[in-house]
C-alpha cells in the first residue's frame, strides 16, 4: 500500500503590498503540528517539495517565499534587509493566523527566523536547524570572508555576482557531497530562473552587504536560545563549504538536550538524505507537539 501523498496548495497573501507566494500542505487532520519551512539563498519554497510531500499528509508544513525569492513579488523601491524579511516573514506569519509551530531553519532561514523568535518567542513551539547558522565558529574561511565585504570594498559586487551565476548556483548544491548525481538539477536550474528575474540580482548583493547585520546578532540568538532552551532538532550536512560541522556542535553549548545528528553532504542536506532527515523531523513533531502548551496553528 502507498503512503499518503500530501496535498499541497499553492496561494499568495498581500503584506504590506509585498505579493507573498507560499506552499501549504492538508493533513488529515485539523489540529495537526505545524511546521514553518524557512528557506535559504539562492532558493526558495520549492526546495521543500519532496519533504512537503513526505511529510504533508500528517503535518501542515507551510513555506513561503521571501521578497526576492522565488515567486513572491516585492514592489518598487523595497528595501532588502535582514529586518525587512523578517518584516514581511512576521506579517505573512501574522495574515494566516498562526500562533505556534515549529519552525525549519535553513542557511537565510536561520536570521530570518532567529528574528521572528526574538520578537514573538510565544510563537516557537520548537526548532529544526539544516544548515542554519548562529555561530562565528559556524562560519568556514570563505563565509567570513564574503561576510567581511562591503560595498566601498573595490570588487565586492563582482565577487557577490560571480556567485549568482549558475556556476556558483550549481556549485551550492555540489559541493561537499560524495555523488553529486543523487542531486537533481531542478533545484540550480530553478533556483537559476528566479535569481536572473529582473532586480533579482540587486535584492541579492543588498542582502549580501547586509549579512554582517546577523554576525552582530549572534550574541543575542545565543542569549535566547539559553533563556527559552526550545526543543530543537539539528540535522546538519558536515561538509557545508559555508557553516562546517563546528557550527552545528556550537547549538549544544545553548540547548540543553538539542538533538544532533550530522551527515556526510553539503549544504543542501535534504537534497541528498531527505530519507534520513524527514523520519527525524516527523518524531521531532511528534514529540514536541505532544508536550508543547497551547499548540495550535
Amino acid at each position: 500500500m502507498l503512503a499518503s501523498i500530501a496535498r499541497v496548495s499553492h496561494r499568495h497573501l498581500d503584506v504590506d503590498g509585498v505579493r507573498v507566494f507560499y506552499r501549504e500542505s492538508h493533513p488529515d487532520r485539523a489540529d495537526a503540528p505545524v511546521l514553518l519551512l524557512l528557506h535559504g539563498f539562492p532558493s526558495a519554497s520549492h526546495q521543500f517539495r519532496r519533504l512537503m510531500d513526505t511529510l504533508g499528509a500528517r503535518y501542515r508544513l507551510i513555506a513561503p517565499d521571501y521578497p526576492g525569492f522565488g515567486h513572491t513579488q516585492a514592489p518598487p523601491g523595497f528595501t532588502y534587509s535582514f529586518d525587512r524579511l523578517a518584516d514581511v516573514t512576521e506579517g505573512f506569519v501574522r495574515r494566516l493566523g498562526l500562533t505556534r509551530f515549529v519552525m525549519y531553519m535553513f542557511d537565510f532561514g536561520a536570521p530570518v527566523g532567529f528574528r521572528l523568535a526574538e520578537r514573538h518567542p510565544e510563537w516557537i513551539a520548537g526548532l529544526v536547524v539544516q544548515n542554519g547558522n548562529a555561530y562565528r565558529e559556524g562560519l568556514s574561511d570563505a563565509a567570513r570572508d564574503f561576510v567581511a565585504l562591503r560595498p566601498e570594498t573595490p570588487g565586492a559586487e563582482r565577487t557577490i555576482r560571480d556567485l549568482l551565476t549558475l556556476d556558483g548556483t550549481r556549485g551550492q548544491y555540489e559541493t561537499g557531497v560524495p555523488d553529486p548525481a543523487v542531486i537533481a538539477p531542478d533545484g540550480w536550474t530553478l533556483d537559476q530562473h528566479f535569481l536572473d528575474l529582473p532586480g533579482r540580482k540587486e535584492a541579492q548583493v543588498a542582502l549580501a552587504f547586509d549579512y554582517h547585520s546577523n554576525v552582530a546578532r549572534y550574541e543575542i540568538w545565543q542569549a535566547w536560545l539559553r533563556a527559552h532552551t526550545p526543543p530543537t532538532l539539528i540535522a546538519w550536512g558536515r561538509d557545508d563549504p559555508f557553516f562546517p560541522e563546528p557550527g552545528a556542535r556550537a547549538y549544544l553549548r545553548d540547548v540543553a538536550g538539542a538533538e544532533l545528528h550530522l551527515f556526510p553532504t553539503g549544504h543542501f542536506a535534504l537534497e541528498t538524505h531527505l530519507a534520513e532527515i524527514a523520519p527525524l523531523i516527523a518524531a521531532f513533531l511528534d514529540r514536541t507537539w505532544g508536550r508543547s502548551s497551547g499548540s495550535r496553528g
